[in-house]
């Protein structure tokens, strides 16, 4: 009987360790500096606020493409072109990863008119200021978008996004992921941060994109932070 509660005792005591561990490992993921972190939930005021800007560049046979961030991957669908003859792309898909600018916003691009079926994207964004860096450094931008979308109505030039910005800075490093629905009829649109990775560790909350043609401002209110 003894030695079944020996057994016993060093078996819970091994169950605690492990999730002491565990616990402790949890708080601390995400940190740069390897201390410890908290897990701040607000749904009244946000925990992080950042202004960003993103632009998009598509290239279209015709424009260079050492300025282009993305691009069509693939054909429109028979369906696409059968089912949207007023030119709103249902069912076509677009990859993109989309240069940002954050808190301000250079010229806008000429109009463009997306006709693939599926874009790749890479776009430079800035925080804090509109203006586009110049060429030379929109490939090594701090912030870029990267993602996919694809059209999803018949109707209206609706769509529905799954990207991530990716941080790359002294000041942030990490990514965050967004998804939802992009209605492009309406002023503003709100797409769900799902989470993230870095110093955006299991965060969540909104992104508020106002667009005009290939440039858009996004707002991005977290609720969920660890800090």
């Amino acid at each position: 009987m003894a030695t079944w509660y020996s057994k016993a005792s060093l078996i819970a005591a091994a169950i605690f360790l492990i999730m002491s561990l565990l616990s402790s490992a949890t708080v601390a993921h995400g940190g740069r500096s390897g201390g410890g972190r908290r897990l701040v939930r607000s749904y009244d005021e946000p925990c992080k606020k950042m202004t960003l800007y993103f632009h998009d560049i598509l290239y279209d046979f015709s424009n260079s493409t050492a300025n282009s961030t993305s691009a069509a991957a693939a054909k429109p669908t028979a369906l696409a072109t059968a089912v949207s003859p007023n030119g709103t792309f249902f069912g076509e898909v677009v990859v993109f990863n989309n240069p940002m600018t954050e808190g301000t916003r250079a010229l806008p691009p000429p109009p463009l008119r997306e006709t693939a079926a599926v874009v790749v994207f890479d776009d430079p964004m800035t925080e804090g200021t509109r203006a586009l860096p110049p060429p030379p450094l929109r490939e090594t931008a701090a912030v870029r978008a990267q993602g996919v979308y694809f059209y999803d109505s018949k109707e209206v030039y609706d769509a529905w996004f799954a990207f991530s910005v990716v941080f790359n800075s002294t000041g942030r490093r990490g990514t965050l992921n967004l998804m939802g629905a992009d209605l492009m009829s309406e002023k503003t649109r709100d797409l769900s941060v799902v989470g993230g990775t870095g110093d955006f560790f299991m965060s969540r909350g909104v992104a508020t994109l106002r667009t005009d043609t290939v440039e858009g401002l996004m707002d991005i209110k977290l609720y969920e932070c660890y800090i």
